[in-house]
């Protein structure tokens, strides 16, 4: 897994911007390799602003997402602790839910849930 951002993709598109000339993407060829490599490595890489997550909690959503598309409250009230930062902290939650990708705040481990097939 590469840990690319889509910040860096967007900078390494902006290292190849020619400077003091017209820049012709349509009719340029190797423009055109370019914009495609670009536009996959921006569709794969991991958001900028990805959600930091403690450690347990992480263990909870690699544990309980791929079995429930949706978490209640109930099925996670034994978690003690984290079941506190769950509350106090539930749109960051979400966003680990959502996303299935994260950083792990003890470590700053980048996690990413595979796709279920």
């Amino acid at each position: 897994m590469s840990n690319e951002t889509k910040r860096d993709v967007f900078n390494d598109a902006l290292a190849y911007a020619p400077v003091g000339r017209e820049y012709d993407p349509v009719n340029d060829d190797e423009a055109g390799d370019l914009r495609s490599c670009l536009s996959a490595r921006y569709a794969a890489a991991l958001p900028d602003d990805m959600p930091v997550i403690p450690e347990a909690v992480g263990c909870m959503i690699t544990k309980m997402k791929p079995i429930c598309n949706s978490i209640l409250a109930s099925q996670y009230r034994d978690y003690g602790k984290d079941h506190r930062w769950i509350i106090d902290h539930y749109d960051t939650f979400a966003r680990a839910w959502l996303l299935g990708v994260w950083r792990v705040e003890e470590t700053g481990e980048i996690v990413k849930l595979e796709a279920e097939k």
